[in-house]
């Protein structure tokens, strides 16, 4: 339960009005209430301070979220945190600072945004990718750390793969295990932020994490981040002129190369829409006001899920014979993960009842959030098993 709740879904009234059953909190999250006075707010700023707006939104609304996202994280520099729109853009700006072609350590799961880019740069013979199977699970940390060497100039690895739900078990010992200090480190923790309890304090000087607000963090587009190791990418080819925002007020003659902010805003893209921080700040502070931490949403949904899985091992359905992944032995994240050859089928059939899943291929995903109750995942069993 949730501060003694069956589920937070009283403050979600817009967002769930008419929707049915939303199945799908890894995928696009419902907004709570509370986004709307502050996605109106960002409006309002706009429109009153016009220019005058970036100081409000780089002096409060920036700080506000990098202080969230460091409380969150257990990070001790929240300086350290840079926005963006999505975490595409953070990665291909990390990812300048390296020679070409880059040589690349990653594995199968990683989700679009990494694999497409990391695709078409080898295509264009500006990265070298190495691949390592995620499954078989059991196995995956100690051939993942077999693969590494001391010629990569990028490790790149999800803390939560988002086609399986299978967590990376010690992510401070992979990090630990590079070999080399020279090798920049991502980590992908979008489907682990604000979903499974997660401290950096250990890593936090040595590997980049990459997260935002579109799922777990309930705040939608716009509010991407990346905890940036200090050290590394410390001033990348593909830059933007907020990446020195602080100075240029006091600029004098032009400098012989170009500056860079010390710390997470040499990140820093160029213009941008600062609404998605506005309504990342108003999910951060509802929390707070709730007394609600990242470890009593994860119980919460933990048990939903294995409501769920033992109900669909009791009722005759589709899900008889298909396979849960990665196991019933693993930790996972806020998704259950079924192999199924029907899995298209399924989903559609799902949303022709009002029910809202997701598919990747063959696997069927079945997401959970803080505003689902015990309720809610028996009428899920219930419409799974007549989805035949």
């Amino acid at each position: 339960m949730i501060a003694g709740r069956q589920s937070l879904a009283e403050h979600f009234s817009a967002a769930l009005s008419g929707a049915g059953l939303h199945m799908a909190a890894h995928s696009h999250h419902p907004w709570p209430d509370v986004t709307r006075a502050a996605h109106l707010r960002s409006w309002e700023v706009a429109a009153a301070e016009l220019d005058d707006k970036w100081p409000a939104v780089l002096e409060h609304e920036v700080p506000r979220a990098q202080r969230h996202v460091a409380n969150r994280l257990g990070l001790l520099d929240p300086t350290t945190v840079a926005f963006a729109q999505n975490t595409h853009e953070l990665l291909v700006r990390i990812c300048s600072d390296l020679p070409a072609p880059m040589r690349v350590l990653t594995t199968d799961g990683e989700f679009h945004s990494a694999a497409r880019q990391l695709d078409r740069w080898a295509e264009a013979g500006l990265a070298l990718v190495e691949r390592v199977s995620v499954e078989p699970f059991d196995t995956f940390p100690q051939r993942f750390i077999a693969a590494m060497d001391t010629t990569f100039d990028l490790i790149l690895v999800s803390q939560v793969f988002y086609n399986s739900g299978y967590v990376l078990p010690d992510l401070a010992q992979i990090v630990g295990r590079v070999p080399s200090d020279h090798t920049y480190v991502i980590v992908d923790g979008y489907h682990a932020f604000m979903a499974l309890p997660t401290s950096l304090a250990a890593i936090q000087d040595r590997a980049f994490y990459l997260a935002g607000g579109y799922k777990y963090a309930m705040s939608g587009e716009g509010a991407a981040f990346a905890v940036a190791p200090p050290g590394y990418a410390t001033r990348p080819v593909d830059t933007g002129w907020f990446a020195s925002f602080g100075a240029l007020a006091h600029a004098g003659a032009v400098p012989a190369t170009v500056q860079y902010s010390t710390n997470g805003w040499r990140l820093a893209g160029s213009t941008f829409d600062p609404t998605g921080l506005f309504r990342f700040n108003a999910v951060q502070e509802w929390l707070n006001d709730l007394g609600v931490e990242v470890r009593d949403i994860h119980e919460h949904v933990r048990g939903l899920q294995e409501q769920f899985v033992a109900g669909a091992e009791r009722v005759a359905g589709p899900l008889a014979g298909a396979e849960l992944l990665p196991g019933r032995t693993f930790e996972r994240g806020h998704f259950l993960t079924y192999r199924h050859p029907d899995a298209a089928r399924i989903t559609a059939t799902l949303a022709q009842r009002g029910v809202r899943v997701d598919h990747r291929g063959d696997r069927l995903r079945f997401g959970f959030g803080v505003y689902h109750s015990t309720t809610d995942v028996e009428h899920l069993l219930r419409a799974v098993a007549a989805a035949g």
